[in-house]
Order: structure tokens, then sequence, then C-alpha cells
């Protein structure tokens, strides 16, 4: 409801000229889902974060040059659509990645292994930090398309046709993304719901 009324005033501001101010609230509300996207298509924070002021900048440039037509319509679809080409330019490139700067992976066993727990049930947050890790990077394994498709579907929890919409694609072929993603995370995850037999 919050966001209608956002999106209503910034309508309104853009058919007046645009107030950075009204821009400013509605980019704040949609800071975090943008970000969220970003992070799970690029699979690296800062370079999502980095993703994320491009994505507001774009929209910012657009809506203060023209400021009508799709934009106007659904905002939120909009930006998702602007989030998510700018993730799959990035990933095209890849020419970000050689910046980036992770330890190797026994270093970083090591030194999540000394991290001291503050939840009583450190166990468990073990085994889940466990699964994200395998999560991300059997999402990593995916093609740009599926894991757009994947992340939308079932974290933006769009439906089909939204997602055709936002990729510009038909919604036959997001079927065929989606399918082909869930089957190759299943395979890369089997173990972790499949029982054996004693």
């Amino acid at each position: 409801m919050m966001m209608s009324a956002m999106a209503d005033q910034l309508e309104r501001e853009i058919q007046l000229g645009l107030d950075l101010r009204t821009f400013s609230s509605w980019m704040a509300a949609e800071q975090k889902r943008v970000f969220l996207l970003c992070r799970r298509m690029l699979q690296d924070a800062d370079e999502a974060d980095s993703a994320t002021q491009d994505v507001f900048l774009k929209a910012y440039k657009a809506l203060s040059g023209r400021g009508t037509g799709e934009e106007l319509d659904n905002p939120a679809k909009w930006v998702t659509r602007i989030a998510v080409n700018t993730c799959l330019d990035r990933l095209r490139s890849k020419s970000w990645r050689i910046w980036q700067r992770r330890p190797d992976p026994r270093d970083e066993e090591l030194i999540l292994g000394m991290t001291a727990g503050e939840a009583p049930d450190a166990e468990r947050q073990l085994f889940s930090k466990e699964i994200q890790q395998r999560l991300e990077k059997a999402l990593a394994r995916l093609s740009d398309r599926q894991r757009a498709v994947f992340s939308l579907r079932h974290y933006d929890a769009m439906a089909l046709e939204e997602i055709a919409d936002v990729l510009k694609l038909d919604t036959g072929t997001v079927k065929a993304h989606l399918f082909r993603a869930l089957g190759k995370l299943r395979q890369e995850l089997k173990d972790l719901y499949v029982t054996k037999a004693g």
C-alpha cells in the first residue's frame, strides 16, 4: 500500500519535474529489494552494492530525461528490469571479477572456524551456513538467464508472466529456463534432501 502511494507520488513528481527528495524516498523503499536481487545474481555483496547504485543512477537519469511511459505504469517492475539488465551486463563483462579478492577456501574455512558464535545453537547455524554456501555455489553454476529467472521466481515471488515481461522473453522461454535451473539445482543439492536407505 505504501509502495503504491510512493509510486503515485513519484508519477506526479515526474509529470511536474523530478523532485530529488521524492526520488530518494522511492529509492529507499526499493533499495533493499534491488540489492538482494543483485546479490543473488552477482554472487558478491560488494559488486551487488555497486550494481544497486548503478541501477538507481540509471533510473534517475531515465526519469529526469523523459519520465513518461512504462516506468510510470509500474515503477517496481521497471526498476527490476533495470537491475536484471545491469547484473546481466556485469556478468557478461566479467571484468569486475579481476578486482575481487577473497581468501583461499582453506583459509576461509579456518577463519570461519575460529569465529566465535553468539547464538546458542552453533551447530544448526553452521549447517545453515553450509547449506547457504552450497546453494550459492549451485546458483553460480547456472547460466545468467537461469539464475535471473530462478531469483525472480523464488526470491521475489514473481509470476512467470511478470518475469517474462521484465526479461522481455516469452513465457515459454521463462518456463524452460526455470525448469532447467530447478533440474540443475536438484542435481547439485540432492544429497541434502535424499534419505539413504539403510
